[in-house]
């Protein structure tokens, strides 16, 4: 009994998101089949959205978990990815906050040249 709970105090608590969406898969399962279907072919099109702007210009990293949330009311997989890229995100910001003033202006620096590099290189094709 006592190695149960030392387990699971051992176990990260998962983000707030994650929490939130079990509770919500209770409800989703009382749903009907069409309702199911329906959500799901949401879900796809939101997620390959998604993906799509990794490439393209638009907020890919906003919709991109947006999908995986709607996708892990029905799988597994798409909740343990959501899961592992909410932690991850989670981790990022703490590392984020360690930065120095230097650091994070040169960070930003280079995000701006990178964007910047992708944009140009976007007008070169659509010209050429």
């Amino acid at each position: 009994m006592a190695t149960r709970e030392r387990q699971a105090s051992d176990q990260p608590k998962p983000p707030e998101m994650v929490v939130r969406l079990r509770r919500r898969r209770e409800a989703y399962v009382a749903k009907g089949p069409i309702f199911k279907a329906g959500w799901v072919a949401a879900g796809l099109v939101v997620l390959l959205a998604g993906l799509v702007m990794i490439v393209t210009p638009g907020p890919a990293l906003v919709i991109i978990p947006i999908g995986l949330a709607m996708l892990s009311l029905q799988f597994d997989w798409a909740e343990k990815l959501l899961e592992h890229a909410l932690e991850r995100a989670a981790g990022a910001g703490e590392a984020a906050k360690g930065l120095s003033r230097r650091q994070k202006l040169v960070l930003g620096v280079a995000t701006v040249v990178g964007v910047a590099c992708v944009v140009a290189l976007g007008v070169y094709l659509w010209v050429v």
